[in-house]
């Protein structure tokens, strides 16, 4: 199977970096070929390199900001490299550390954001999660992907974390597909806890809670990947086997353009608390 292309975002950042190999390259006087075969590569690589088809790696900067004699700019363009790499991270590679570590590495994130939207096509959001509901689909994890089990220290710092839900000046505005209340994570009981709480929540007044009806007319709102939106500057979205961020506003413009597509095709209130009895009494 052929590996995925990179997310525009991604793309264009790589690019943006290949440039800045041929402006050094350019200005040291060489040529693609020359710089390849100085290095010992192949000498399409060069041209990879400069056209953000091939991610550098530290020593490939490295060697290309030595042969150009630039060496003092390597530091500031393996930090530039990282970066891009760090957009599109592999869930593997993210929970090689342990789920726990995943769950902290984003708590910066959620101090520092004042407004957070939400948008679930799989699971009930993190924010809104029980305890038993997080274990479950954490057990999952570990089974799909033999990620470490550390399962209850993992579900201890999301359970943490749900405190920036009542630490106030912070808005939340969630918004989930019906079949994500009818879908049985766990085990029916469970689901009964997490259905009961999401009931409660509803009630916050930080809270904005929307359930998209099985059924309704989906117009430009089409079903799509879960994703998230802090502030108006961040998009994060959960792939089946990576994380996505993207920073580029044009790029958060888009997220934030369908989540209010798909707010709109949302009911709230009385209307989401019958949905979520209904899902309830479906189990019985």
């Amino acid at each position: 199977m052929s590996r995925p292309s990179p997310p525009p975002s991604i793309q264009q950042a790589r690019e943006a970096l290949g440039k800045r190999l041929r402006e050094i390259r350019q200005d040291a006087g060489l040529t693609a070929r020359a710089v390849a075969a100085m290095a010992g590569w192949h000498e399409s690589k060069s041209s990879r390199l400069e056209n953000g088809k091939t991610a550098p790696s530290d020593e490939d900067i490295r060697l290309w900001t030595r042969i150009c004699h630039v060496e003092a700019q390597a530091a500031d363009l393996i930090a530039t490299a990282r970066g891009i790499d760090g957009l599109y991270v592999e869930w593997r590679r993210l929970e090689r550390a342990g789920l726990k570590h995943v769950q902290d590495s984003v708590l910066p994130l959620y101090e520092r954001t004042r407004w957070f939207r939400f948008y679930q096509s799989q699971v009930v959001p993190g924010l809104l999660q029980t305890r038993e509901y997080t274990e479950a689909i954490l057990r999952t994890v570990v089974a799909l992907r033999d990620a470490p089990d550390d399962i209850e220290e993992a579900s201890a710092a999301r359970m943490s974390r749900q405190r920036v839900l009542h630490s106030g000046g912070r808005r939340f505005a969630f918004v989930v597909e019906e079949w994500v209340l009818r879908s049985v994570i766990g085990s029916p009981d469970i689901m009964v806890n997490q259905l009961g709480h999401l009931i409660g929540m509803t009630a916050t007044p930080s809270l904005s809670m929307g359930v998209i009806p099985m059924g309704v007319v989906r117009g430009h709102a089409w079903p799509c990947e879960s994703f998230s939106l802090y502030d108006g500057e961040e998009a994060a979205s959960e792939l089946v086997s990576a994380s996505l961020t993207v920073t580029q506003p044009s790029e958060v413009a888009e997220y934030a353009k369908t989540f209010v597509e798909l707010a709109n095709l949302a009911v709230y209130g009385a209307a989401a608390r019958k949905l979520i009895i209904s899902a309830l009494d479906a189990l019985g």
